[in-house]
Formats: structure tokens, sequence, C-alpha cells
């Protein structure tokens, strides 16, 4: 009898101890995979973004001051007294000199020596700020003009308001020529340029340049409604002048006949005369 009882409690004992392995190796297998059924399955996303790590921000490039198309300028301003009103222009200059080119029509360059912006081919290098940037002209607050010069020549979208503030003009422009013109050139690398076909709305309109490879001007006119009108110029090198044509001012005159007005060799004497040909007939 006692055997049995003696039997019966090795045999409880060994069920607890299973029962008590099985509970620690359940707790254990829960520990490694730590499931919390209280963390709902539908993400909230703008809560998620909310607590997401921003990202480190980039420093920003500095802007360079008074750098404009990869060059390098200096700001300067003159007064000017008009009609009891102080006007200002505000505009940089090149730090470093360059000459006009060939083709180039105006030039836009301030004179150190008169104080005042000058627009002329001839140039005194040594008294000139070659305007490059930003400019305006202003009386007070108001602005007068504004707009951009490269290189001396007008640049980018150029506008004309009176002191009321009330638009005069708008125009736009490429390194010195209307923006819609038709630029032809010599060369691939469009450093070389051959023609500058005027257009505005589509039509040939205002003035007519061609150029000689070395830059030098070849001929020059004006156009309207894609018609020749007034006086065209041929030249030898850019300041000989080779032959006029004269052609009707009005651009639907077809009854006109275009004639040459006069006629010179290269070394400048002149080989026809149409007015001194027809008082010799």
């Amino acid at each position: 009898m006692r055997d049995f009882r003696l039997l019966f409690f090795l045999s409880v004992l060994c069920i607890g101890f299973i029962a008590s392995a099985q509970e620690d190796q359940s707790e254990t297998i829960d520990d490694i995979f730590k499931v919390d059924y209280d963390t709902p399955l539908t993400l909230d996303l703008a809560s998620t973004q909310k607590t997401e790590v921003e990202p480190v921000k980039q420093k920003k490039k500095k802007v360079k001051k008074n750098v404009y198309f990869g060059l390098k300028t200096r700001k300067g301003f003159t007064r000017t007294l008009v009609r009891g009103e102080l006007v200002f222009e505000i505009f940089n200059t090149l730090k470093v000199y360059e000459a006009p080119p060939e083709y180039a029509r105006d030039f836009y360059w301030y004179d150190y020596k008169k104080k005042k912006i000058t627009n002329s081919i001839r140039v005194n290098k040594d008294n000139a700020g070659v305007l490059h940037g930003p400019y305006k002209k202003m009386i007070g607050e108001q602005v007068l003009e504004e707009g951009w010069y490269y290189k001396g020549m007008k640049h980018k979208r150029w506008v004309r308001l009176n002191k009321y503030d009330i638009l005069q003009d708008k125009t736009h422009w490429w390194k010195g020529w209307p923006e819609e013109s038709l630029l032809s050139y010599y060369d691939f690398e469009k450093t070389k340029l051959r023609e500058v076909i005027p257009m505005h709305y589509g039509e040939r309109n205002g003035e007519y340049f061609a150029f000689r490879k070395d830059g030098s001007l070849a001929a020059r006119g004006i156009y309207k409604f894609n018609h020749r009108v007034g006086l065209w110029k041929e030249y030898y090198d850019g300041r000989r002048i080779k032959r006029e044509v004269r052609y009707s001012d009005d651009p639907f005159n077809f009854r006109f006949t275009p004639f040459i007005v006069k006629e010179w060799n290269e070394g400048g004497k002149v080989i026809y005369d149409k007015v001194a040909f027809e008082r010799g007939k």
C-alpha cells in the first residue's frame, strides 16, 4: 500500500514538472517574437510621416554677389536732375574690360570721366566700364526703365514706363539683337555671325544686317512687311561704302523700280552717280 502511495506521489510530481517546463518554453517563444496584439494592423500614414526622421538639409550654395552670366561686375549709379526731378540710373559694369564685337551695332558703357552712360562703338577703354547685368532707371521709387545688359549690349526683357507706372514699351533682346530676329552663322560654334533678319509677328520688319567672315559689315537696310524700303547700303569692309541702292519708302508700292544711287571702287572713288549720269544725258 505504501509502495502504491509513493508511486502515485512521484507520478504527480513528474506531471507537475512537465507542465511547468512547457509553460516556461511557451513564455520563452513569446519573448523571442515579442508579439503585441494591441498594435493596430492599419497604419496612419500621416502620423507615421510625422515621426519619421527628417533628412539632413543640404547647405545651399552661396550666390556670388555681382556675378552675372558667369562674369564679375561692380555696381554703379548716376544722378541727373531732369526738370527739377532727380533721376537715378543703377547698373553694373564688367571688372575686366571687353571690347565690342565686330558685328555690334549698339554698345553701352559708363564713361568714368564724364560720369554718364554712353552708347557708342568708339570706346576709350581707359575710361570705360562696359555695362553687364541688371539696369534700372528711376525717379524716387518709380521705375522708368528696366532691363539687362550682356557685355555692353541689350539682353533679355526690357520695359519702359512713365512716372505714373503705365507701360510705354516692352521688348525682348538677345545679345544686342531683337529676340525674334533670325540669326545665321558661318560656323557651327555660332561665333561668326553671318546675317541678322529682323522678325516681328512672323514678318521681316526692322533693320537688316549682313557680315563677312572677319566680322566686318557687308550690308544693311530696313524691312517693312517683308519688303525692302528706303536706302540700302553695301560695304567693302564695314567702313568703306561700296554701293547705295534706293527702294520705295512704301512697302506696297509695287510700281517702284529699285535703282543704284551711287557706287564706289575699293579706293573710295565714285564710279557711278545716278544724278550726274542723268545730267550727262
